[in-house]
């Protein structure tokens, strides 16, 4: 898929809102904390961590979205280090507070396992892993995600990744969401947060 050219128009894809369980679990990470946001896009999900007093780093393999995501941030008044980078090429070697990745369900499996193993790599001892992606019938509902029924969550598939991490939150659930032209009607959705191990 060509993200770039997707996120090429003058509207937010997927709208200028955070997504609905950031808003809702986000109170989970520690004040101050130092967060990275995954596969950010235009910055919806790294502005409103930015708002809420965090330290954020963000990237996305689009230079389109990051430059969406930086009038995002200067239009909110926040700070947020934005850079243009694909998954497999990001340092994953600076320690976190806390990692966000929402809806980022173009991993095919066969990728998914080593980037679910940089992730956990990435966030420190006790802190946070954040995912919301959605559940494989969303295939079904056809409003929003890949055609993949592969490449979609559940949360056993989860809870296995991070195998020893203290699940703070884990649902399955349908709802109505309205998050631009890229997210909009009935949603199968799969929630994940759980905190590593150790201090």
């Amino acid at each position: 898929m060509d993200w770039d050219s997707r996120f090429a128009g003058e509207d937010y894809l997927f709208g200028r809102a955070p997504a609905a369980f950031l808003v809702a679990q986000g109170h989970r990470i520690p004040a101050g904390s130092r967060v990275l946001s995954v596969a950010d896009g235009e910055g919806r999900n790294a502005v409103h961590l930015a708002r809420l007093g965090h330290e954020v780093t963000a990237f996305d393999l689009s230079p389109n979205a990051i430059a969406k995501a930086r009038t995002l941030a200067a239009e909110a008044g926040v700070d947020v280090d934005f850079r243009v980078s694909r998954l497999e090429d990001w340092d994953w070697s600076a320690p976190v507070d806390a990692l966000v990745a929402i809806f980022i369900q173009f991993l095919p499996p066969e990728a998914r396992e080593p980037a679910f193993a940089r992730f956990a790599g990435a966030v420190r001892p006790g802190g946070l892993i954040l995912l919301h992606g959605y559940a494989p019938r969303q295939v079904g509902y056809g409003t929003g995600g890949p055609k993949a029924v592969e490449n979609m969550y559940t949360e056993g598939m989860l809870s296995r990744a991070f195998t020893g991490w203290e699940v703070l939150h884990s649902a399955d659930y349908d709802a109505e969401i309205d998050e631009g032209t890229g997210h909009s009607g009935r949603s199968a959705l799969v929630d994940f947060v759980a905190r590593k191990p150790g201090h």
